[in-house]
């Protein structure tokens, strides 16, 4: 099915930008005229694509359609650089999933090394990252897994080396005997989110199975550090963001040499690898730099 590209482009700005309106100063068009495009091409795929609201939100066939229209943007750039055509048109949009932690410390290195292209990026847990690669919804991720997803390439990028931190005071509190079982089912500690499981893998392999304890909720890569700083609880930091702290004393680790290392892989879309080329470059060299290399 042939879809309009002034329909496709109006979606797109709506579920970017959240509005009609929006989209259609970004489109130099009237409210109006995005309506129609919109109600047109939601009559020509028979099924609704935005949902009406303060912002706007796509359905899921209104988010793969919108995705479909940002890949063919990115082979648009392609086509046009591989031709030396002049470019007529403004920067690529490329939505990728990746975790905070490499948020954080290593991908934004990467994402400035790519000129022409405008990063839309979804934090999840690297765990869970190749979900949404499943679901189509992103072009690439950073990922724990490194079995290809179907219809995606591969990359193993090196590991992210995290290690359990707590603040001098915190441990002089619950683990002046040592990190015994018994205290360390006392001791809160600081958890990402639901999805994240390395306080408890880092128990289960240092400590003992089976410990649940209680848990403070901090979705922030930097405020996990400045909380086990704070004395607030204890948590799993990637080394390199820690190191400074470690020697400094700010931060000791729970247990010494007890890293626990998570190796981290980029997958891309097949079809968009060509595409895509320059920006798997800039991952894997700012990866290289930062991240352990077997």
């Amino acid at each position: 099915m042939r879809m309009d590209p002034s329909q496709l482009a109006a979606l797109s700005a709506v579920l970017r930008l959240g509005t009609f309106e929006a989209a259609a100063h970004a489109l130099t068009v009237t409210p109006s005229a995005i309506s129609q495009r919109i109600k047109a091409l939601e009559d020509r795929t028979g099924t609704a694509l935005v949902l009406r609201g303060s912002p706007c939100t796509g359905t899921a066939a209104g988010l793969r359609i919108a995705k479909h229209a940002e890949d063919i943007g990115l082979l648009e750039a392609q086509l046009a650089r591989e031709l030396a055509l002049e470019a007529d048109h403004g920067p690529v949009r490329l939505r990728i999933a990746v975790n905070a932690d490499s948020l954080a410390s290593w991908f934004i290195g990467a994402m400035a090394e790519v000129e022409g292209v405008l990063f839309d990026l979804l934090v999840d847990d690297q765990d869970h990252s190749a979900e949404w690669l499943k679901r189509g919804e992103v072009s690439a991720a950073v990922t724990a897994s490194s079995k290809p997803v179907t219809g995606f390439d591969a990359h193993p990028l090196g590991r992210l080396d995290y290690v359990a931190t707590a603040s001098p005071g915190f441990m002089a509190r619950w683990f002046r005997d040592g990190v015994t079982a018994e205290a360390a089912a006392r001791a809160p500690c600081l958890i990402f989110n639901a999805k994240d499981n390395l306080q408890r893998l880092w128990l289960e392999r240092n400590v003992a199975a089976g410990l649940a304890p209680p848990a403070h909720y901090l979705p922030s890569a930097q405020a996990f550090i400045d909380a086990s700083a704070a004395g607030l609880g204890w948590g799993m930091n990637p080394l390199a963001m820690v190191e400074q702290d470690i020697r400094s004393g700010r931060l000791v680790p729970l247990v010494p040499k007890t890293t626990l290392p998570v190796p981290l892989t980029w997958q891309v879309a097949r079809v968009m690898a060509p595409a895509l080329a320059e920006v798997t470059r800039a991952v894997q060299k700012s990866a290289r730099q930062y991240l352990t290399q077997d």
